[in-house]
């Protein structure tokens, strides 16, 4: 049996129970920010081998909590982790990003992707995330994640990162049949990956949609939020005695996503740093939790400054519960780990102000 949690800050904010203050913790938390995580990089020898063996996993997941006094533990892995599974020959270039030697852009190559087993394919994440809750102790709890089936299949049709989008969007428009039938794969590769998780211990999962805010609002839900609320219709949500919160997080999407994302049964929606809280709140009208959102470039700024933005945001969203501090995306590589310290010694000494 588990052990019972010391602090569930978290999990009781995505529920939009009462907490005494803001829980924090930080998108990429377990990143290239700490030193501590390119030596243990450096170890792995490379990005991928770090994410597919557990003690690596298990190490760089756990770093972030020795330094700060964060509210949740998040699995160190990668949004192309199902690619990867499904033989697309994912590869991390220095400097380039990912690219993908096998991209999908036929009927064909949609017929030949296989169907995933992720306690066989991916049975390193659920391995490490076995072996993170144990290290964990019940201290926080540990989020599991995996990318949008949309976000997932502009890496796979464009073959690694793209600005422009030029091959997925060709086939959205001239081809939506054939991508339908790749983002029903990717849906229910993602359900079973994600259930997985669940069941081997994660506490809460957030569905990082990534690329949502490139398309067109009718090519949005279409393409991207109904695959989404497929996935948290056909999620576990209670394991273990106690609910499971899912967190959907559209970049880009603005008031208009987040009102979508608020109607698919989500506990809890992301909100990156161009929305203000306040905003947000009023377009999901009190049916989910908000994550965010100061901006990672203010990470930058002395402390005093970072003190001051995270006092705005959490002025923004204003009283209540519901609300889990976070930055509105990930943290920057080459921010300080002390800026990342100083904002999160803000959260807790001016978040109790806000919930009485």
């Amino acid at each position: 049996m588990s052990r019972p949690l010391s602090n569930d800050l978290f999990l009781r904010a995505l529920l939009r129970e009462p907490t005494p203050r803001t829980p924090v913790w930080m998108m990429r938390q377990a990143g290239r920010y700490l030193p501590e995580y390119r030596a243990t990089r450096e170890r792995a020898g490379s990005f991928l081998a770090l994410c597919s063996n557990p003690d690596y996993a298990c190490e760089v997941t756990l770093q972030p909590l020795a330094r700060f006094p964060l509210d949740a533990a998040i699995l160190f892995s990668d949004i192309l982790t199902i690619p990867h599974a499904l033989g697309l020959g994912l590869e991390f270039e220095a400097g380039e990003g990912p690219t993908l030697a096998h991209p999908v852009r036929s009927a064909a190559d949609i017929d030949r992707l296989p169907t995933l087993d992720p306690e066989r394919e991916l049975r390193y994440v659920m391995d490490a995330v076995r072996l993170i809750r144990r290290e964990l102790g019940g201290r926080v709890p540990l989020i599991g994640f995996a990318g949008s089936p949309w976000t997932v299949a502009t890496y796979i049709v464009e073959g690694g990162s793209s600005k422009t989008f030029a091959r997925i969007k060709a086939m959205l428009y001239a081809e939506p049949t054939q991508l339908h039938r790749l983002l029903d794969k990717l849906a229910r590769a993602t359900i079973d990956y994600l259930n997985a998780q669940i069941r081997a211990g994660a506490q809460a999962v957030m569905v990082f949609d990534t690329w949502g805010g490139v398309l067109a609002p009718a090519s949005y839900l279409e393409f991207s939020h109904a695959y989404m609320a497929r996935i948290v219709a056909e999620l576990i949500r209670e394991h273990e005695g106690r609910r499971v919160p899912a967190v959907l997080f559209t970049k880009g999407g603005g008031t208009d996503a987040l009102a979508a994302l608020a109607t698919t049964g989500a506990d809890a929606v992301g909100v990156d740093w161009c929305t203000d809280l306040k905003d947000a709140r009023h377009a999901v009208q009190g049916r989910v939790a908000l994550q965010g959102n100061l901006d990672p470039s203010v990470l930058y700024a002395p402390p005093a400054v970072i003190r001051a933005e995270v006092g705005r945001v959490l002025a923004s969203f204003g009283s209540g519960p519901g609300h889990v501090f976070n930055l509105g995306h990930g943290i920057h590589p080459d921010v300080a780990p002390e800026r990342a310290g100083a904002m999160i010694a803000a959260v807790h000494d001016l978040s109790p102000a806000y919930h009485s």
